[in-house]
This record gives C-alpha cells, sequence and structure tokens, in this order.
C-alpha cells in the first residue's frame, strides 16, 4: 500500500510542477531574449544527460556520438536517430 501511494504522490506532484508553470505564465508574454532562453533549455538538459554517458562508456560510443552530432546539423530528428542507431551497430561491431 505504500508503494501504491508513493507513485500516487509522485504523479500528483510531477502533474502540478508540469501545470504549475502554464498557470502562473498564462497571462504574461515573455521577450524574445526569454523566449530564446526557454527554447535553449531542451537541448542543454538532453546534452546534460547524454553527454557524461557517451563519453564514459568507450570509444564505439564517443565516435558514434561525434557521427551524430554532425549528424543532427544537417538532417532531421528521425534520420538522425537512425544515423545514431547505425552508427553505434556498426562501430560496437567494428572495434
Amino acid at each position: 500500500m505504500t508503494t501504491v501511494l508513493t507513485i500516487l504522490g509522485m504523479g500528483l506532484v510531477t502533474y502540478l510542477t508540469r501545470i504549475g508553470g502554464d498557470l502562473l505564465m498564462r497571462n504574461r508574454e515573455l521577450g524574445p531574449r526569454m523566449t530564446a532562453a526557454m527554447n535553449a533549455v531542451p537541448p542543454a538538459i538532453l546534452t546534460a544527460v547524454i553527454a557524461p554517458s557517451v563519453l564514459a562508456v568507450g570509444p564505439a560510443e564517443a565516435m558514434a556520438g561525434l557521427v551524430t552530432v554532425f549528424a543532427a546539423f544537417r538532417l532531421p530528428l528521425l534520420a538522425t536517430i537512425l544515423v545514431a542507431v547505425a552508427s553505434i551497430t556498426a562501430l560496437r561491431t567494428l572495434l
């Protein structure tokens, strides 16, 4: 029963956090600098989560990370993901 209450409590807190920002900013207009800053947050968080894993595991992962970064500047998201999967598979097989 404690586990269920913990899961429900975490779900409630997550939900309140998500709608809290919407409720606070509902009647406000963000300036261009703040909009640019907010648009930079998701890639920064994604980089902070992925980079340690890419750099800490081995040379195949590091090289595949570089290939993926270059692909991300040229290709759409789905194509970048396919390049990432193909490069990590190939490099793990070769190295």
